[in-house]
């Protein structure tokens, strides 16, 4: 059975960028490094970790390799150590414009060079020395301060964000991480990024990107004063502090965000934990009651829903359904089919569950019908990023075409109609605003488009796939372009949320 995790801090990934904007590679043969790759992919990814000796120092580990970069007394670096020896142990010195300065702690010479001249022998720092941090991980997920244990989430009555969310629930509490100009941005779930002073903008302005720093697999986010974000006063407003060194209330942690969806039953009614512990479709509007957070199994591919109650739903005598589970359970997991605009429900007993003349969820049907059919909303992804195997999707330059093999990505719009989905490009530029639908006669598709396609989004244990009208799959693959030909939800066909 699974564990628990409705609370999965991120493990942070990165690259690391020189200034000749290559990234920095390890290489299964030799275990050479080298600073060739144009773009971030798996050879590119390195993890943070801190030294067991404590100290000032870290490590750098190798993502795809799992072995330590290490530098030499004379200066040649490699990533072939296993475990980490004195050799592996790094200084992180942040710069002003938000770079990074990699510094040998036991032979201090810094690291640096292009191409395939790395080394770790300067005395001095040079632009060769400087690297820029571009996080590996998807950009869209929960904030969660360290000191309040508090969730980041959009406050539109006051217009600003606030740390004082005692859960991540609903579309308030979904953040985007907007790489721009070697900086972060913090986009909210309307579209607006937070300025250093709590005021939201419609605009990445400078005052609106931050510097990365990280501190014992914890985040920081350095403004262009060099002060840190904090939730400030009894309110928890996020803006700049007054402190030039990251303490314990300028640390967050960045969380995964699984999908939150909300459930129509067919009397057009909202399923809903309003009234009680009995799950029933009995709500004419949604809110927290009626939204539930949507989590798979890796090994039965069964869903658990888990209500802002701190209840997961699960199944009692006589069939029934009930949102008072605390730990997952073979009853509180859920097989769905998925039907079209429609989704199904099977219990543990084998049943479907099916809503009855009362409005109550039970699991009693051997058949599915009517009463059995329920619409599935996603709604913690007004805005998405799309990130397969082979990187992130991002229209082409100077075209409407769409790649998928990326290291910087795109934002799109996600629109819901009747158990489907639009999906709208958000940038500027003369492509912009277009919906994505099949190109004529093709099963590429483009963003150039007045009329658009319709989408039907179904779920996988951390990713989904999206297939369309025509019922194939979105896929990416060698040809690198986002295409609708796939017959089943392949590895290319999978979408990390």
């Amino acid at each position: 059975m699974p564990t628990n995790g409705l609370h999965q801090v991120l493990k942070i990934q990165f690259g690391l960028v020189n200034d000749t904007d290559r990234y920095l590679t390890a290489e299964s043969f030799g275990f050479k490094v080298n600073a060739s790759a144009p773009s971030l992919k798996r050879k590119q990814m390195w993890g943070l970790e801190s030294d067991p000796r404590q100290g000032m120092a870290v490590l750098f580990r190798s993502s795809h390799l799992g072995r330590y970069l290490s530098a030499e007394e004379d200066g040649r670096v490699a990533c072939e150590a296993e475990q980490p020896s004195r050799n592996c142990r790094f200084l992180v010195l942040p710069q002003p414009d938000g770079r990074w300065v990699l510094q040998s702690e036991p032979h201090g010479r810094f690291f640096g060079g292009t191409e395939d001249r790395l080394s770790c022998f300067a005395t001095a720092i040079s632009p060769a020395e400087l690297w820029t941090v571009h996080l590996a991980i998807h950009p869209q997920a929960h904030l969660l301060s360290v000191s309040r244990r508090r969730y980041v989430h959009l406050c539109p009555q006051e217009d600003e964000m606030a740390a004082d969310g005692d859960m991540p629930w609903g579309v308030d509490a979904l953040l985007t991480l907007i790489f721009q100009s070697r900086r972060y941005c913090l986009k909210s779930c309307d579209s607006r990024y937070l300025r250093s002073d709590g005021r939201l903008v419609w605009e990445p302005e400078a005052r609106a990107c931050y510097m990365l720093e990280f501190k014992a697999g914890k985040l920081a986010f350095k403004d262009c004063d060099g002060r840190y974000l904090a939730p400030v006063g009894p309110a928890g407003t996020l803006k700049a502090g007054r402190n030039t060194r990251p303490g314990k209330d300028e640390l967050f942690h960045l969380e995964e965000s699984h999908p939150q969806v909300v459930l129509v039953a067919a009397n057009h009614r909202y399923v809903s934990v309003r009234q009680g512990i009995n799950v029933s479709a009995n709500q004419d509007e949604q809110q927290d009651h009626e939204t539930f957070l949507m989590q798979i199994d890796q090994e039965t591919k069964k869903c658990t829903f888990y209500s802002n109650t701190g209840g997961y739903w699960t199944l009692v005598t006589h069939g029934g359904i009930q949102a008072t589970a605390t730990q997952v359970s073979a009853n509180t997991m859920f097989e769905v089919e998925w039907r079209g605009r429609r989704v199904a429900l099977k219990a543990s007993s084998g049943r479907y569950v099916c809503m009855k003349k009362n409005g109550q969820l039970a699991a009693i049907s051997d058949l599915v019908g009517e009463d059995e059919e329920f619409v599935l909303k996603l709604i913690n992804r007004p805005i998405l990023v799309l990130r397969g195997q082979d990187g992130f999707v991002c229209h082409r330059r100077g075209s409407n075409q769409l790649d998928t093999n990326r290291s910087v990505y795109d934002v799109f719009h996600l629109s819901f109609s009747d158990g489907a989905y639009q999906i709208r490009g958000a940038w500027e530029g003369p492509w912009a605003d277009g919906f994505v639908c099949h190109r004529r006669g093709s099963n590429q598709l483009d963003t150039n488009r007045s009329v658009y396609d319709v989408f039907h989004l179904s779920f996988s244990d951390g990713a989904y796939q999206i297939r369309a009208r025509s019922g194939k799959y979105l896929r990416g693959g060698a040809s690198g372009l986002l295409r609708a030909d796939a017959d089943m939800p392949t590895a290319e066909a999978l979408w990390e949320y």
